[in-house]
Parts: structure tokens; C-alpha cells; sequence
């Protein structure tokens, strides 16, 4: 697919924020310090649209990306950093739940993992928080150009295996930083976009 309109709408802590022009909508999701804004910004050839940073946990709100005056990427915060107070984490609980279980213009979820690692107790939490809400998930297993490449298959399984992945659900492996999976990723997503 081809960028040619990318921009933060806004940044949504309730349903009374979120735009109202019944466009598509995709969420991704992850950790902090997963890779999400990489992921983002190497999918809409953008520099900084989404803002990468060292430090965990800066993602607060809902971010609402019009991509094309067609659809959104709905930026979600990350999860599972744990310097964050519990009371901020339950507010960002509450802001998720509402979203993820109000929201009929979401189409999808892609779910972003790093492949170098198992997916942690919280990535496996999220993905069954989205299919309890039958909310259709796309794995992204990302940072893919850190690890050799015939280790590929065995890290991809202990994904899927972690994760008890459906089978109506796929993983993609994918890097920021040499735009392998780049061409797969929009080729799924245009699916949920009709």
C-alpha cells in the first residue's frame, strides 16, 4: 500500500474522544519497548509519525493515526512495564477494556511480540483479553533481523505454542530495520480494510 497521508488525529483517553467518521480501524498492541512505533513508522515509510523512545511506558493514551483519510491505526499503550504505579496501570486497563469491547469500526488487532524472546505471561493475557472480545489477531513477531536466520522456524513455533495461537489467526515475522515482512503485513491488512 502506498502512504500518502499519515497523521495523529488524536491521543483518546474515552469513547467521547474517539473520532466519529466511522473509518476502519486497526489496533496494534504490545509491550513496551516491543518495537510498535518502529513497526509503525518502517509500514508508512515515516521517520518519527510515532514517536520511538528508550524509555518504556510512554504510550498513555489511545493514538488515533488517519493513514489515507481512509482508515486508523489505533496505537494502544503498552503493557507490562512495571514502573508504572498500579493505579496508572488500572486506569490504562479501564481505557483498553473500553475500547477493545465498545469499539464496531475495529477490524483487527495486531498483536506485537519479539521474536528473540517468549512472548511474557502479559502477551499472552492480551491475546486472550482479544479473543474473548472475538476480536480477529494478527501475530507480529518482530526484530526478526536479530536473530540468525536458521533459527527463524523454532523461535516462530515457540511463539505460536506460547501464545496457543488459532488457527484462524497468522503470525508474520517482520523487522524495522531491513523491511523484511513489510510487503506480507499490508497485504493482510488490506483484507480487514474492504
Amino acid at each position: 500500500m502506498k502512504v500518502n497521508k499519515a497523521e495523529i488525529v488524536i491521543s483518546a483517553v474515552s469513547e467521547k474522544q474517539y473520532p466519529t467518521d466511522r473509518w476502519p480501524e486497526i489496533a496494534l498492541a504490545g509491550r513496551s519497548n516491543v518495537g510498535k512505533s518502529s513497526f509503525i513508522n518502517k509500514l508508512i515509510n515515516r521517520k518519527n509519525l510515532a514517536r520511538t523512545s528508550s524509555k518504556p511506558g510512554k504510550t498513555q493514551t489511545l493514538n488515533f493515526y488517519n493513514i489515507n483519510d481512509a482508515f486508523y491505526f489505533v496505537d494502544v499503550p503498552g503493557y507490562g512495564y512495571a514502573k508504572v504505579s498500579k493505579k496508572e496501570r488500572e486506569k490504562w486497563g479501564k481505557m483498553m477494556e473500553e475500547y477493545f469491547s465498545l469499539r464496531d469500526t475495529l477490524r483487527l488487532t495486531v498483536l506485537i511480540v519479539d521474536i528473540r524472546h517468549k512472548p511474557t505471561e502479559d502477551d499472552v493475557m492480551m491475546y486472550e483479553f482479544l479473543k474473548y472480545y472475538e476480536i480477529p489477531v494478527l501475530v507480529i513477531a518482530t526484530k526478526l533481523d536479530k536473530i540468525p536466520k536458521n533459527k527463524k522456524a523454532t523461535h516462530l513455533k515457540r511463539v505460536i505454542d506460547t501464545l496457543e495461537l488459532d488457527a484462524e489467526d497468522s503470525v508474520i515475522p517482520f523487522s524495522a530495520e531491513t523491511s523484511e515482512g513489510k510487503e506480507h503485513v499490508w497485504s493482510y491488512l488490506s483484507n480487514y480494510l474492504k
